[in-house]
């Protein structure tokens, strides 16, 4: 980002952070002085621990993709932008994986690494999510997840070595400028995983399905007033629809309907039966039913449709226009029994924001 460039989007975000803040007039003129300067003279700026704080929690309510936007404000915001080897950001992250999840009362968190500026070393997290089950392809198909594929293969090339079962946690995997990736376990007891079972059904429990307790999603940049962090790992908890009609349902994810299906008996010759869509309830039932059992912070997509509109309302009590993606924000379920199936919205996207970047590349800086 060009200088002016870069000094309009600071400028932008420190004027809405400090009003937001309550800073007075002068603090905040001062504040843009000191910017100004830093711009000038380096090229870039950094941003105060309280600034980091309030800009992630900004990016959150900003994510026009994101149902669970309500709760922005509890988002706990770890500073480790002092972090500069790969043994000290895989330290961090495991902190992360702990901290979130708290003993199944998962919070909100974010870790954030130093950002890409100047001649500085750019840091980048291979993995999509931080925890996440291995994919492996064999004779009989693929084993496992199959959106792993390619980060098992890595890590296999770095030496790691999974069980071959369907839910083999993967390592962290970190990269540095262009040195070569490393990869760091996971120890098992920080992973806090939930057998799916269902509270009528007890063939579900044959099929040994499970998953893991928090979502970290550690692939996005985030955005704060014109400077990039390509390493933020963040979490909430897990919409029930994210596992039960998406990750265990997906044809090509780990396509459970036809094996819940003939669990539960069900005529699958004719798709007139709906047996696709009496199997996805089911399934859903089990994975809210399992989280909780488990002492699990989970959701049903129902109550975080009335958790958005609170926060739509809150927002508009605010004085600030809601944004959305209405694709993502409706849920893959039973979307028109939401208020969001029958609203419109904006989808301009604003700053400080989570986005998409190129995934990493051996020998790239």
């Amino acid at each position: 980002m060009e200088p002016i460039q870069l000094m309009e989007a600071a400028e932008q975000f420190i004027r809405t952070c400090y009003r937001e803040l309550d800073k007075t007039t002068e603090e905040t003129e001062q504040r843009l002085k000191e910017v100004r300067q830093l711009i000038h003279q380096q090229g870039y700026y950094e941003h105060t621990a309280e600034e980091l704080r309030h800009g992630a929690k900004m990016a959150w309510r900003n994510s026009n993709r994101c149902i669970g936007r309500f709760f922005w404000e509890s988002l706990l915001v770890i500073d480790e932008r002092h972090v500069e080897t790969e043994e000290e950001m895989a330290q961090a992250m495991l902190r992360h994986i702990d901290i979130a999840t708290n003993g199944g009362k998962i919070r909100p968190t974010i870790t954030v690494f130093a950002p890409a500026v100047a001649d500085r070393a750019p840091m980048r997290i291979w993995n999509d999510q931080l925890i996440r089950y291995a994919g492996y392809e064999t004779e009989y198909g693929v084993l496992g997840d199959p959106v792993s594929l390619s980060l098992t293969k890595l890590c296999e090339s770095l030496g790691w070595q999974g069980k071959g079962t369907n839910y083999d946690v993967l390592p962290l995997v970190v990269q540095i400028g262009d040195r070569t990736p490393q990869f760091f376990e996971i120890p098992q007891e920080l992973v806090l995983e939930v057998p799916i079972v269902h509270p009528d059904l007890p063939g579900f429990a044959d099929m040994e399905l499970q998953w893991y307790g928090v979502p970290i999603v550690s692939n996005m940049r985030m955005e704060i007033g014109g400077i990039d962090y390509l390493a933020a790992p963040f979490n909430g908890w897990y919409m029930g629809t994210e596992i039960g009609a998406r990750n265990f349902a997906d044809q090509e994810r780990y396509n459970m309907l036809p094996k819940v299906a003939e669990v539960m008996g069900l005529d699958t010759s004719r798709e007139v039966t709906l047996w696709r869509d009496k199997a996805l309830i089911e399934l859903n039932i089990a994975v809210l039913h399992s989280f909780k059992e488990k002492g699990v912070s989970i959701v049903d997509h129902h109550t975080a449709s009335q958790q958005f509109k609170r926060f739509e309302e809150r927002e508009e009590k605010c004085g600030r226009a809601v944004t959305g993606d209405w694709t993502w924000l409706v849920p893959p379920i039973s979307g028109t029994a939401t208020h969001i199936f029958h609203s419109q919205y904006d989808n301009t996207i604003h700053t400080p924001n989570f986005f998409y970047q190129d995934k990493p590349e051996l020998g790239k800086k």
